[in-house]
């Protein structure tokens, strides 16, 4: 085995992260030519090619992970999120529908419901029953507690009336629901003895076994959409349909016949939160699916660079690869270290999620921490996917606007990921609202009033580094050799400082942007005028999350070689994060205009220096050959002058 082979496998085993064993199973599993997509089939029959695809899955054993030894599972959550996110590399909708069925349909009912539904638990696994996640409505989507499809109880038949009393609370986007599912867990207000008690979870039986609407259901279809054709998305409207009290997923509260409603936990926004909280899984795999997505376009993306020529060089009368142009490499290498960071990001979010999920965390604030966490990288994710997967599709030319060459149906069915399982610009500031309230339990959960009155009289500055940053940048420090300028850019405590600054002085001028406006004008426009600001703020810490993990990633690789590289990848993250940022940072006098203009020559060295190391890169990236479209790649297609 080469030296280049032997660094490429030590730097995919350390992407691959602490289930590597899955995704190596995976690969091998997935490289089936009944698994992958087929762009020209029309969106029915995209549809049932999904459908029988899930059959395949079920053999993998990627589901069963997910759910409790009790339930039919083997308790590995941290496995199931890893080994359906491989899905993704085969085709995106095969990913979502087992997503929905498993994920979010199962988890819905794995992680709410009880006892009383773990027959309910062992038909979805083996897709003996069909499911769908009805969360989203018309008229809501982000703001979940404020749905409008009611579930009321009705103590002398003993079942709860579940209807959509609006236009806008028909359940929209649902996965599922204009074909296959039979099922659907809905979140709906609960109302018992004329008082509602906040959105609860509730399984409804939509469908016949012909597939045929069951009486007070109204399924629709909602058609063609920009990408995800295997995914049957519909609507869902609900005429006082009846289900048996026994349907309410009663793991935080429940209704006892005469209709009395129970709750250990007795604040109605904390058990909201804590319902939601069970089902950050969705959260935390959609981040995972959309950066795998980019994966498999820069491998595409930088094997073609590799290959094609475009204009004479001079100096030999041959014409120069792609890759070997500046301007090529700026475009894909940048993204790739990027890869390269998210990777490490979602392995250590994913860990945090199993042990939490599976009570080896016990600390009261883990769950939460999760929480901002996976919304947190889940913006960062599927934004890269969305701009990688772009640069990929124009680096590559008219072959990449092929679809045979997969660019364009990954730009498609990503697209949505930026939405989906929460709108980034939502899930962005509510990382940001996360650090302006300090993690006060009492802050939590204020609306935007309750949260500029608490910035308007805060005694102190509520934002601080964490004692793990600082210590982190104490070691950063202690690890480099002596003598070196504290401002040199190539340090890894000045790089990390610089993230930490930017998160630290924009979160803290946005508390005191919120409190000086609210003494001017009413909380609701104190928040609007602030919200840029509590947005870069969310952004900023991001950043610095993202990079802690890529540099604690980087520290575990044991081979010289491949961590050297890994090394390199990281910088240009920095270098090019940074380069991002730089109006910011001079803005604000963190940085000088000459240290600025290091940043861009740092930028165009690191390029260089990894350019040599694309094939390397790639194969790192772990995306298995067979779902690299060799046809993009042979002899005609990168023809000298073609």
């Amino acid at each position: 085995m080469g030296t280049e082979t032997s660094t490429a496998d030590h730097l995919r085993a350390a992407l691959d992260g602490p289930w590597r064993d899955v995704r190596e199973q995976a690969r091998r599993q997935l490289v089936d030519e009944r698994l992958f997509g087929d762009p020209y089939l029309d969106y029915r029959a995209a549809r049932a090619r999904v459908l029988d695809q899930m059959q395949l899955v079920t053999e993998f054993g990627y589901a069963e992970k997910g759910f409790s030894i009790e339930h039919g599972g083997t308790g590995d959550p941290g496995g199931a999120v890893t080994g359906l996110e491989m899905l993704a590399y085969a085709d995106l909708s095969l990913w979502v529908k087992s997503g929905v069925q498993w994920g979010l349909f199962g988890g819905a009912v794995e992680n709410l419901g009880t006892d009383r539904h773990a027959d309910i638990v062992k038909r979805l696994l083996s897709l003996d029953l069909l499911g769908c996640f009805a969360m989203t409505e018309s008229g809501h989507g982000s703001d979940v507690a404020n749905l409008e499809t009611t579930a009321t109880y009705d103590p002398d038949a003993g079942e709860f009336v579940v209807h959509s009393p609006t236009v806008s609370a028909r359940k929209d986007y649902i996965g599922g629901a204009a074909e296959h599912a039979r099922m659907a867990a809905v979140f709906a207000q609960l109302v018992t003895g004329g008082e509602s008690k906040g959105v609860h979870c509730f399984l409804v039986p939509i469908r016949d076994e012909e597939g045929n609407d069951l009486p007070g259901v109204q399924t629709s279809d909602c058609g063609l959409k920009g990408g995800l054709d295997g995914v049957d998305n519909g609507r869902i409207v609900f005429d006082r349909v009846r289900i048996p009290r026994e349907n309410l997923l009663n793991r935080y509260a429940d209704v006892a016949p005469d209709g009395t409603y129970s709750s250990e936990i007795e604040n109605p926004s904390r058990r909201f939160f804590t319902t939601l909280g069970t089902l950050v899984r969705g959260r935390v795999s959609v981040g995972g699916a959309a950066a795998a997505g980019a994966k498999v376009a820069l491998s595409i993306a930088l094997r073609y660079g590799d290959k094609r020529r475009q204009f004479s060089d001079p100096d030999d009368g041959g014409e120069t690869l792609l890759l070997d142009y500046r301007s090529h490499q700026r475009r894909l290498l940048p993204h790739v270290a990027r890869a390269f960071a998210l990777s490490f990001a979602q392995n250590d979010l994913v860990r945090r999620m199993h042990l939490v999920q599976t009570g080896q965390d016990l600390d009261p604030g883990a769950q939460r921490a999760l929480e901002k966490r996976a919304a947190g990288f889940k913006v960062a994710q599927t934004r890269h996917a969305t701009r990688a997967i772009q640069e990929c599709r124009e680096s590559c030319g008219g072959a990449g606007y092929l679809t045979e060459n997969r660019l364009v149906t990954l730009k498609a069915d990503t697209d949505v990921f930026t939405t989906f399982e929460g709108d980034n610009v939502v899930l962005t500031q509510l990382v940001a609202k996360e650090l302006l309230t300090a993690y006060s339990d009492e802050v939590r959960d204020l609306d935007a009033l309750g949260w500029v009155r608490f910035a308007a009289t805060m005694a102190r500055d509520v934002v601080r580094q964490t004692s793990g940053v600082r210590q982190l940048i104490q070691r950063l420090r202690d690890r480099s050799d002596e003598g070196v300028d504290d401002g040199d850019l190539s340090r890894r405590s000045v790089q990390l400082q610089l993230f930490a600054d930017r998160e630290d002085y924009l979160t803290r001028t946005a508390a005191h942007r919120l409190r000086a406006r609210a003494e001017e004008t009413g909380p609701f426009e104190a928040f609007n005028n602030a919200q840029d600001h509590i947005l870069a703020a969310g952004e900023a810490h991001i950043d610095r999350l993202v990079l802690e993990a890529f540099i604690e990633g980087i520290a575990d690789i044991e081979d010289p070689d491949a961590r050297a590289l890994a090394d390199t990848v990281c910088d240009l993250f920095v270098y090019w994060t940074i380069e991002q940022n730089q109006a910011w940072y001079i803005m604000h006098r963190f940085m000088s205009v000459e240290r600025a203009k290091a940043v861009r020559r740092g930028v165009n060295e690191l390029v260089d220096r990894l350019r040599p190391e694309s094939k390397t890169l790639v194969a790192a990236l772990g995306v298995p050959e067979a779902m690299l479209n060799a046809a993009m790649l042979d002899d005609a297609s990168v023809h000298q002058g073609a």
